[in-house]
């Protein structure tokens, strides 16, 4: 089993961490590469954070109204 974790990529040159807003997928749901997973929202944007691989959402690791750094881990997909 071949386990990615998703991190908080960057949003910005002098964003430090955004805030998630809602989650679009739930634990042991099946994704497709580039499918939205998160939406996040900064001082300045909202954005969807895409999966990276295609595979099955493991465990969430942020939840709603909690805020992230950047580079923090938000979700563990186990590739497909």
């Amino acid at each position: 089993m071949s386990v990615a974790t998703v991190k908080l990529p960057k949003l910005g040159e002098m964003v430090e961490s955004a805030v998630i807003v809602e989650w679009y997928v739930v634990e042991g749901a099946h994704v497709e590469r580039d499918a939205p997973l998160v939406r996040v929202e900064t001082d300045k944007v909202e954005m969807d954070v895409p999966a990276p691989v295609a595979g099955t959402v493991l465990r969430l690791m942020a939840v709603e109204d909690e805020e992230v750094p950047v580079g923090g881990p938000i979700c563990q997909l186990e590739m497909a």
